[in-house]
C-alpha cells in the first residue's frame, strides 16, 4: 500500500526519488520521507507529514541535503502507529547506523521489540518498521565483532545482517536498507510485498511500482518472495533469504511514460473513465475473432481441457475486483453453465472452504497484489484448485503463481478508484465464459452474437461518455445529498454495488448498493423525500420487475435517476432522470452500464470538493491484510 523508491548509481539521486515519490503518491499519502548518504558517510533523514508537496517545502526550508548518489524514499499509509513525522519513514537504528524503508506488517514486531529492549535499544516510534530497523542493526553489530565471519562474493555484511535478520521476521515485507558504513550499498528484499529493480547504465532504480522506475529504464527485475539483492553502482547480487544465489532474470516493461501522465484531463479518474474504449479495444486484440466467432485466449490455451470439464469455479478478489468477480458468477453460469461462486477472497481462507476435486479458482486483481487475493489463492492451490489469474501487471505476484491466466491490457491506473480496470475485468472474464462455453454447450450463433457484442462494446461506451455533461448536471443537483441507494437485478445487482462503493470512495456520500428486490425487505425503511436512488433499469427478463421496484420508491418519496437502454421512452413515466446507453446482449450491459455510474461519482466528488484521485484513507493496492 505504501511506496518504495530507492537508487544507487552515478546521478544525484535526490530529484530521481522525488519524482519517484510523486508517482507512487496514489499508493499511500499520509506521510512521506527520504534518506540519503552524503559524501561525509552519514544518513540523512528529511520525513514530513501529508502529501510530497509537504515534503518538498521541508526539504528547500531546510539544511540542504548532500548531493548523494544513493538513497531512498518512501511514502507510507499507516498501519502501526498515527501519521506523524516520527512514525514516517524511513526509520534509523538507534545508533544511526542503518536506515530502512519498509511495505508491510512485521506480524511479530512486540516480540522483537521486547528482546531488543532487554538488550538495551530504545525507539523513537510506536512503528513496526522501526524494529526491523534496530533489528538489523544489531545483528550488523555482533556480525562486526566476530571476526572471520564467511561472506558469499557479493553479499557484503549489511546483506549479511538483512538476511539474518529476516529470518526472525514473521509477516510481510518490502525493503530497502542502507548502511552509513557501506555507503555504496543499498539492500532490498521482499516477502509478500512487491519490488521491482530497474536496471539502468552503472544505475538501478528500486520501487514498489513501476510507475517511479518506467522515466528511467525499460529493464526490470520483479524480485519473488523471500528474494533479496545486493546493488552497487556497478553490480547486482541477488539470492534468497537462505543464501542461494538467483540469477536475475530481465524483462521489459510493457508501459510507457505517457500512460501515466495526465495530459489535458484534470483528474487521473476522469482520464481512465475516457480512456475505457481504447481499454477494452486493447483487452478484446487478438483474443476477439468476429470472422470465426471464436474467442482465442493463449495464456489458457494449455489448459483448455481441464477448463471444460471443470466441476465448480470460484472467483476471488476485494472491492471492486470482487463485483467484477460478480458479474463473471453470472457470466460463467449463464453462458458457461458451470457452478460458480464469487467469494471476497479476505473470508476464502479463513472459513476452512471446500475445495472439491475439479475446481477452478481464478484471482481478480488490477495489481496483481492484492495480500488478501493472494492468500486466497494460495490456500486454493493448497486444497487442489487449478488457479488463474486476471491482473493488470505483467510480473505481478498472483500473474506468476498462478497455473495460467488473462492479462487485462487496461494500460497503467493511477486513480485509486478502480474504473477501466474494473471494465476490462469484465470483459475478460465474458471472453472467459465464451471460451469454457464453446466447449461445453454453446451453439456457434449463440458464441458469435456475444462476440459481435464485445467487439461493438468501446464504441457504445464512447455514446456513453458524450453524454458526460448531462450526467454532470445530474450529480451536481443531488451532490449535496448524504445517502443514496443504487438499485439492480440479475446482471445489474454488482453493478448496483459499484456504483455505490464508487460514490462513498470518492465523495464520501453513504450509499447502498442491492439487489432491487432486496429493497423491500428491509431497506426500504431508509427511502425519505427527495433522497436520490439509482436504478439500471436497462431492457432484460427483470424489466418488468425494475419499473414495479422504481413505483414503490416513487411512493415514498424518493428521486429516480434510472439507466436505461436506447429508444425506452417507456422509463420517462416512471423517472425523474434518465440517462440512456446503448442497447446489447444483457450479459455485456454491465459493460455499459457501469460508465454512467463512474462519471456520477466522479463529478459528486468534484463538486463536493474532494481529492478525486487520492481519497482519504484510501490506497490503490492493499499488500497487507
Amino acid at each position: 500500500m505504501c511506496g518504495i523508491v530507492a537508487y544507487v548509481g552515478k546521478k544525484i539521486c535526490q530529484p530521481v526519488l522525488i519524482e519517484g515519490l510523486k508517482r507512487l503518491e496514489y499508493r499511500g499519502y499520509d506521510s512521506a520521507g527520504l534518506a540519503v548518504i552524503g559524501e561525509d558517510g552519514q544518513i540523512a533523514i528529511r520525513r514530513a507529514v501529508g502529501r510530497i508537496s509537504v515534503l518538498e517545502n521541508k526539504i528547500a526550508d531546510s539544511e540542504p541535503l548532500p548531493q548523494a548518489t544513493i538513497g531512498m524514499a518512501h511514502t507510507r499509509w499507516a498501519t502501526h502507529g498515527a501519521p506523524t513525522e516520527t512514525n514516517a519513514h524511513p526509520h534509523l537504528d538507534d545508533q544511526a547506523r542503518i536506515a530502512l524503508v519498509h511495505n508491510g506488517i512485521i506480524e511479530n514486531y512486540t516480540v522483537l521489540r521486547k528482546f531488543l529492549e532487554e538488550k538495551g535499544h530504545t525507539f523513537q516510534s510506536q512503528t513496526d518498521t522501526e524494529v526491523l530497523a534496530v533489528l538489523i542493526g544489531h545483528i550488523y553489530q555482533e556480525l562486526k565483532e566476530k571476526n572471520g565471519v564467511h561472506l558469499k562474493p557479493g553479499l557484503s555484511l549489511l546483506g549479511k545482517a538483512v538476511q539474518t535478520a529476516l529470518h526472525e521476521v514473521d509477516g510481510t515485507y518490502g525493503i530497502a536498507v542502507l548502511c552509513k558504513e557501506e555507503p555504496d550499498t543499498l539492500v532490498v528484499a521482499r516477502k509478500g510485498s512487491p519490488l521491482i529493480i530497474g536496471v539502468g547504465d552503472d544505475e538501478y532504480i528500486v520501487a514498489s511500482d513501476a510507475a517511479a522506475i518506467v522515466e528511467h529504464t525499460a529493464q526490470v527485475i520483479y524480485l519473488n518472495d523471500n528474494e533479496m539483492a545486493v546493488l552497487r553502482p556497478e553490480s547486482l547480487h541477488t539470492t534468497t533469504i537462505d543464501d542461494v544465489v538467483v540469477s536475475p532474470v530481465i524483462q521489459q516493461l510493457e508501459s510507457k511514460l505517457e500512460e501515466y501522465e495526465l495530459g489535458d484531463y484534470e483528474h487521473f479518474m476522469l482520464k481512465e473513465i475516457f480512456e475505457q474504449p481504447q481499454a477494452i479495444e486493447n483487452c478484446l486484440r487478438g483474443r476477439v475473432d468476429s470472422k470465426e466467432g471464436r474467442i482465442t485466449l493463449g495464456g489458457v490455451a494449455g489448459l483448455a481441457r481441464e477448463l471444460a470439464r471443470a466441476k465448480r469455479f470460484i472467483l476471488t478478489g476485494q472491492g471492486t475486483a470482487w463485483h467484477a468477480g460478480l458479474v463473471g458468477d453470472y457470466l460463467f453460469e449463464d453462458l458457461a453453465k458451470v457452478v460458480t461462486e464469487a467469494t471476497y477472497a479476505s473470508e476464502f481462507r479463513y472459513r476452512n472452504p471446500l475445495v472439491e476435486e475439479n475446481t477452478v479458482m481464478i484471482a481478480i486483481s488490477q495489481s496483481g497484489e492484492t495480500a488478501d487475493t493472494l492468500a486466497a489463492l494460495r490456500e486454493a492451490k493448497e486444497k487442489g484448485a487449478l488457479a488463474l489469474g486476471v491482473v493488470n501487471v505483467v510480473g505481478s505476484t498472483i500473474a506468476r503463481e498462478t497455473d495460467a491466466g488473462v492479462y487485462l491490457h487496461a494500460g497503467p491506473e493511477i486513480g485509486v478508484a478502480s474504473t477501466k480496470a474494473f471494465t476490462c475485468q469484465i470483459a475478460t472474464l465474458a471472453m472467459l465464459a465464451i471460451y469454457i462455453g464453446r466447449r461445453r454447450f454453446m451453439s456457434q450463433p449463440q458464441a458469435q452474437e456475444l462476440v459481435d457484442g464485445l467487439l461493438a462494446i468501446p464504441d457504445q461506451m464512447r455514446r456513453i461518455l458524450s453524454q458526460n455533461q448531462q450526467i454532470r448536471e445530474i450529480a451536481s443537483r443531488f451532490a449535496g445529498e448524504e445517502n443514496w441507494l443504487f438499485l439492480g437485478r440479475g446482471y445489474h445487482y454488482p453493478i448496483a454495488l459499484e456504483g455505490a462503493l464508487k460514490l462513498k470512495e470518492i465523495s464520501y456520500i453513504h450509499a447502498e448498493g442491492m439487489p432491487a428486490a432486496e429493497m423491500k425487505h428491509g431497506p426500504i425503511a431508509l427511502i425519505s423525500e427527495g433522497m436520490p436512488v439509482v436504478f439500471i433499469a436497462t431492457r432484460g427478463y427483470q424489466y418488468d420487475k425494475v419499473i414495479s421496484n422504481i413505483e414503490e420508491v416513487r411512493a415514498r418519496g424518493g428521486v429516480i435517476i434510472a439507466v436505461a437502454t436506447e429508444g425506452d421512452t417507456n422509463i420517462t413515466r416512471y423517472s425523474d432522470h434518465v440517462i440512456y446507453i446503448p442497447d446489447t446482449q444483457e450479459p455485456l450491459q454491465p459493460l455499459l452500464s457501469v460508465v454512467p455510474l463512474q462519471l456520477i461519482a466522479y463529478h459528486a466528488a468534484v463538486i463536493r470538493g474532494c481529492n478525486v484521485d487520492k481519497p482519504r484513507n484510501l490506497a490503490k493496492s492493499v499488500t497487507v491484510e
